[in-house]
């Protein structure tokens, strides 16, 4: 279930906004924008799923003068199949609707984004100008074929060194995603610079310079872990949420589950493990 408030609330803070958008990759997004534009790297925005704004409320932060966000999603509308009505129908009918998204995007920017309120496959027709992007957020449907589409809008429509940031590239109920983000890397020249748990970040230009931002941050003084591997000849970072130790059992707790009878010591520890998935759940801390 998304992260925090109810959906009908209006958002006093960002965290208000119901979402998936968790702190590591907004820290990352972060980052990463604000790079480019210290750079002077210029370029519009593009999110593909935009669920109810919590990541584009973000990426509307970093806009500069004269730069475009655009937002494709298909909010309250219906579906252009079955597999992904179904999808819908499964995860976000009940509650994703443009007014919220809008709404919510209002109460932190002055003026709503360019909205495409249609399947992101009617971005293939060039209405993103080519080149035009340096940033591009892929969060829409989880099918195979959509997903593909989707990278192939973001390789269109990004600048030469521009930055793709892909959703669920790894849970365990979104394989399409997963099979169309490492079949870019493969076949189609996508080149990833970071892994956190719930996105890929790549780009089909110069990793090497995208690294370099990443590392001029102190990723483990804010808590996270940063680890390396090489994927299709390329160094990738992989960062994570620092994991706290594991509580030590006193002797007396460890007496008392010994002393218990044998229902009852199953019991307890069922009791236990099911506490500590609860806490566990969602898998990272808010920001």
């Amino acid at each position: 279930m998304p992260e925090t408030a109810p959906i009908s609330a209006v958002p006093l803070k960002r965290d208000d906004i119901p979402g998936w958008f968790f702190s590591l990759d907004r820290a990352a997004f972060g980052h990463l924008l604000s790079a480019q534009s210290a750079a002077g790297v210029t370029g519009d925005i593009l999110e593909l799923g935009s669920y109810l704004g919590r990541s584009a409320v973000l990426l509307g932060d970093h806009l500069r003068p004269g730069e475009r966000l655009t937002v494709c999603d298909l909010f309250d509308s219906e579906a252009g199949d079955e597999d992904n009505a179904a999808e819908m129908d499964m995860s976000y009918r009940k509650t994703l609707t443009r007014s919220a998204f809008e709404a919510n995007y209002l109460a932190f920017h002055r003026e709503l984004p360019e909205i495409v309120q249609a399947p992101t496959s009617v971005l293939a027709d060039g209405r993103i100008p080519a080149g035009s992007c340096r940033f591009v957020h892929v969060d829409a449907s989880h099918l195979y074929e959509h997903v593909a589409g989707d990278v192939s809008v973001a390789r269109a429509a990004l600048t030469e060194n521009g930055l793709v940031a892909l959703d669920d590239y790894r849970s365990e109920h979104t394989p399409g995603v997963s099979a169309a983000v490492w079949e870019a890397v493969f076949t189609g020249g996508l080149r990833p610079v970071l892994l956190t748990p719930m996105k890929f970040y790549g780009t089909w230009g110069d990793v090497a310079a995208a690294r370099r931002v990443l590392l001029e941050r102190d990723w483990q003084a804010e808590g996270y872990t940063v680890d390396e591997d090489t994927i299709a000849g390329v160094r990738v970072l992989r960062l994570n949420y620092r994991v706290k130790a594991p509580v030590q059992r006193s002797a007396s707790r460890r007496l008392a589950l010994e002393l218990l009878p044998p229902v009852a010591t199953k019991a307890t520890r069922r009791m236990l493990r099911t506490l500590r998935e609860r806490r566990a759940v969602p898998p990272v801390p808010s920001a």
